[in-house]
């Protein structure tokens, strides 16, 4: 099944003046070859984005056949069909060379059919390379300046050796996606790393298999990086979530936006005098660089008070009925009328008799009549050493 466009009656001023939107979309639609090239043509001519995902076109001859006939066309979606099935030669791939954004995902693309696209299109900014099942890089013999933006998820990139020859590939990265690709580490020295990624200002490291606090110390060496994502990692795994934000932050002086949310100035300082006091009692050996540079900047904080906010649930009260003071422990999340139930048995008075006023002995002025039977009593705010007065209604 080819690319198919509704025929009009011949002659028909339609066919003349019909075109398709600038996005159009045949996801899913069986495509195993481009079909009639001039309808593609006379249909196509403002097409800028088509999503051919999910066919079966497994000849790149077929594919360039429908590209070389969308002369506006910037955004090329292969995703999911089987390409890997031909050899994409360098005059096809030449009927690419307007393409800005190409997607080949779950293509199983070999990195030959990279290079030769890599080669023809000149101005290629944005390519997605995920769920190819790669498990080596392959450098070309020429690197491409014109990419922008990388996304090569769900491979199997697992060595530090194969993600730096991207950075050899692509000098003027700017945005690097490589979650899902268990990453075991960073090893690579810092000045190396400036010069393999000198324009990286975003990297996605989701689901890596990043174990230690020095590769997240070796993301400072990316002169122009301001966005991380370090989601899933083994290493933060056994940390809080406050832990992990706070600690990954304090870390990353240079990161404006860590795991999609921006780092405020408030916060980078919060967490901040937050690291310094997660290490200032560990063995000085044990201490990391970015410790050191913090108390520069902050000094040695001491460690928060440990302050209980919750409300107190019970009190030790002074009840006091008839010339006589009993001191009993009363619950403060029970109502007045509760209250008066308890009392009842000690005052020897019907609750509809019962008087009750509450004195705080630290207060300046005097007692407060309790009169709303549904009202909590931890909202008098009493505390140890306060005091009840019992009276009778009728006395």
């Amino acid at each position: 099944m080819g690319v198919h466009v509704p025929a009009t009656p011949q002659g028909s001023p339609m066919k003349d003046r019909l075109n398709l939107p600038s996005v159009l979309v045949l996801n899913s639609c069986g495509i195993t070859c481009a079909g009639d090239e001039k309808e593609i043509a006379a249909f196509c001519a403002h097409v800028s984005e088509l999503d051919l995902s999910d066919n079966k076109l497994e000849d790149w001859h077929e594919v360039s056949k429908i590209v070389s006939n969308v002369p506006q066309l910037e955004f090329l979606n292969l995703s999911s069909n089987p390409l890997n099935l031909s050899v994409l030669e360098r005059t096809c791939a030449g009927s690419f060379s307007g393409v800005r954004k190409l997607v080949l995902n779950n293509s199983k693309a070999s990195w030959e059919t990279v290079h030769t696209i890599l080669q023809e299109l000149p101005d290629l900014e944005e390519l997605f390379l995920c769920l190819n099942d790669y498990e080596t890089v392959s450098c070309p013999s020429i690197c491409c300046h014109s990419l922008k933006l990388l996304h090569i998820t769900d491979n199997n990139l697992q060595d530090w050796t194969e993600i730096r020859k991207l950075g050899v590939m692509f000098p003027s990265l700017d945005t690097l996606v490589l979650a899902n690709n268990h990453l075991n580490a960073i090893k690579e020295p810092d000045d190396s790393l400036a010069r393999l990624f000198p324009n990286l200002r975003s990297i996605s490291l989701h689901k890596s298999g990043l174990q230690s606090w020095e590769d997240i110390d070796k993301l400072n060496s990316f002169p122009k990086l301001e966005e991380v994502r370090l989601l899933g990692i083994p290493l933060l795994q056994p940390y809080t979530t406050e832990e992990r934000r706070k600690l990954v932050i304090a870390r990353l002086p240079s990161v404006s936006k860590l795991n999609g949310s921006v780092v405020t100035d408030g916060e980078r300082e919060d967490s901040e005098r937050f690291f310094i006091r997660y290490y200032v009692d560990v063995p000085q050996e044990e201490v990391p660089f970015r410790y050191h540079e913090l108390i520069t900047k902050y000094g040695k904080l001491e460690p928060l008070a440990e302050v209980d906010l919750r409300p107190q649930s019970s009190a030790r009260v002074e009840v006091h009925y008839n010339d006589q003071v009993e001191e009993m422990s009363i619950r403060l999340d029970q109502t007045v009328a509760e209250l008066k139930k308890q009392l009842k048995t000690l005052v020897q008075l019907p609750t509809s008799n019962m008087l009750l006023y509450y004195f705080d002995h630290e207060a300046p002025f005097g007692p407060e009549e309790m009169k709303y039977s549904s009202r909590a009593l931890h909202s008098f705010g009493i505390r140890d050493g306060d005091k009840i007065y019992v009276e009778s209604k009728t006395k």
